[in-house]
């Protein structure tokens, strides 16, 4: 049952984290800046013991760098300022040239479920020098996450609910909806009344919190994948409080139920496309010669004929829905692709090396996805019938992948999800801000690039807006021109002109390791995002 004070089932200490570095409450002063009016309740959250974070040295999980960690005590409910709290855990890597310091950049890597702890700690290798020299990197575990009081909810409710994600009739879709309600309030029992709080609108107040207690009068963020989400929502109510914003594979609030459908489904389509023709030109490519977007064809429509077997002890069948997860996830980083067009050929094959592709990752404890999402976006559909209709005009915009993995499963993974939807979707409303650099890879499998596009229409005159033109998920590891601009955006505040474009980047040959191209830096994303954070790992 729900108690007053949240439990935290397997919380996870940050390295070496000195006990000495816990934080007294933060939240005076927060409302500075305000651009969008807040209830009475929240302009009460002031400070009860005011204070500066207090930081201790702790050692990253590889051991190497330098960082120090702390907690900032936050409310459970923003309503309920002097109820029950949580800590949100914190990470620092200091600025490597102290005297050139220009302030804390915090980061934030999406998910939602993603670690920013963590982001900090593969910060020397995956930002640039530029960055580290300038920026004490700052990642913080959003409420919910990892070593922030982590959302709980029962294993076997969560492998009942994925079963369920794909219904083919009224009878599964109900089955789905007692499933989604069943994890929901496994999650509630779980982890406490901080399962009811997981919105973006109250990180959003969480991060001006951590603002505050960093002294810093106005905040630089970068913030990729969900991650954009709290940098818009923080742009929007606390315009005068951010020095600069890079807003990275953006994230689209607006979009209802079809909307969010349609634009997912497109990405997935374009994205694989950009694979096919990429196979095309491209000797080394295991589908050269082939048309992969016919072999993807027939793998789908083998997998719905129960025709599609990968061997083993026993064999097992092959479900739709994993022919198109597995394309999905090809697009986040086109590194990938030798690998995934091997994949495709010992799939139709039906060779051994397919089944490791397709193994089953273990559902883990620590589940936050759903009540993020489900608490973000209101995707309710009133039948089996409309949900089913959804499905066949999906096939009519995205013929060779039919939908997206990503986009089905957060919606029907909502269906009957017993929190309420308590920062539902509409159009930004941001005024006052400096400007605010906004990129979007042209074809993205999980953050289409309309989504980019169309957040920067509804920031309007604070936005800058640029376009990679290459595939894949997280501008910065993907092309040297965004990071550069990036890198340049905030460091010195100027800006690429709006509208710019930088060069695709495709493969040439096997990566063994995800380095984004010609820049030397390691991309975090795929490990800060993997199984149930969502990004990367949601769908499968």
């Amino acid at each position: 049952m729900p108690s007053n004070t949240p439990r935290v089932p397997h919380a996870r200490r940050i390295g070496r984290l000195a006990v000495g570095a816990l934080v007294t409450a933060l939240f005076g002063q927060l409302m500075t800046g305000t651009a969008v009016a807040a209830p009475p309740a929240e302009d009460r959250a002031e400070a009860l013991l005011p204070g500066r974070i207090a930081w201790a040295p702790c050692e990253s999980p590889s051991g190497e760098g330098t960082f120090d960690c702390a907690t900032v005590k936050v409310p459970v409910d923003w309503k309920r300022p002097k109820g029950a709290t949580l800590e949100l855990a914190l990470a620092r890597h200091r600025a490597t040239d102290p005297a050139r310091r220009i302030g804390s950049l915090l980061v934030n890597p999406g998910g939602p479920g993603g670690s920013g702890v963590d982001f900090a700690f593969r910060a020397p290798d995956s930002f640039s020098p530029e960055l580290l020299e300038r920026f004490d990197i700052v990642g913080f575990d959003p409420r919910g996450v990892a070593r922030s009081n982590p959302v709980v909810c029962d294993r076997d409710r969560v492998n009942a609910q994925n079963a369920l994600l794909y219904p083919d009739g009224a009878a599964s879709f109900a089955a789905l909806r007692a499933a989604n309600r069943a994890l929901g309030e496994s999650c509630r029992d779980l982890t406490g009344p901080l399962a009811d709080h997981m919105d973006t609108g109250s990180v959003v107040r969480d991060m001006e919190a951590i603002r505050a207690g960093l002294g810093e009068k106005r905040i630089s963020y970068y913030g990729v994948s969900y991650g954009t989400a709290v940098g818009q929502q923080y742009a929007e109510r606390y315009p005068h409080r951010v020095r600069a914003m890079t807003l990275d594979s953006n994230m689209d609030h607006s979009l209802g139920a079809w909307g969010f459908q349609k634009t997912e489904a497109v990405g997935v389509e374009e994205s694989y496309g950009q694979f096919a023709d990429w196979c095309a030109r491209t000797p080394s490519c295991a589908l050269h010669g082939r048309d992969a977007r016919a072999l993807f064809d027939s793998l789908y429509k083998r997998a719905e004929a129960g025709e599609l077997v990968v061997p083993g002890d026993p064999p097992r069948p092959v479900a739709p829905w994993e022919v198109q997860t597995i394309a999905h996830r090809s697009g986040y980083d086109p590194a990938s692709w030798f690998d995934f067009a091997q994949a495709l050929a010992d799939l139709d094959a039906g060779a051994p090396a397919a089944a490791r592709m397709l193994r089953k990752y273990g559902v883990p404890m620590e589940y936050p996805f759903n009540s993020v999402m489900c608490q973000d976006y209101d995707l309710g559909v009133d039948s089996y019938r409309t949900l089913a209709r959804f499905q066949r005009e999906l096939g009519r915009l995205a013929p060779v992948t039919r939908f997206s993995p990503l986009g089905w499963t957060v919606q029907t993974g909502c269906q009957g999800w017993p929190s309420e939807v308590s920062n539902p979707q509409r159009r930004l409303d941001v005024d006052g801000t400096p400007p605010i650099l906004l990129t979007n890879s042209r074809y993205d499998p999980a953050t289409p690039h309309s989504w980019g596009a169309n957040a920067a229409r509804q920031i309007g005159r604070e936005a800058v807006f640029l376009t990679y033109d290459g595939v894949g998920h997280g501008d910065y590891w993907l092309s040297p021109c965004a990071r550069d601009a990036i890198d340049t955006y905030l460091v010195t505040l100027k800006t690429p002109r709006d509208g710019t474009h930088c060069p695709a980047i495709w493969p040439a040959g096997p990566s063994a390791q995800r380095q984004s191209p010609s820049g030397g830096l390691v991309n975090p994303l795929p490990e800060l995002l993997g199984a149930g954070t969502g990004t990367y790992g949601r769908a499968g």
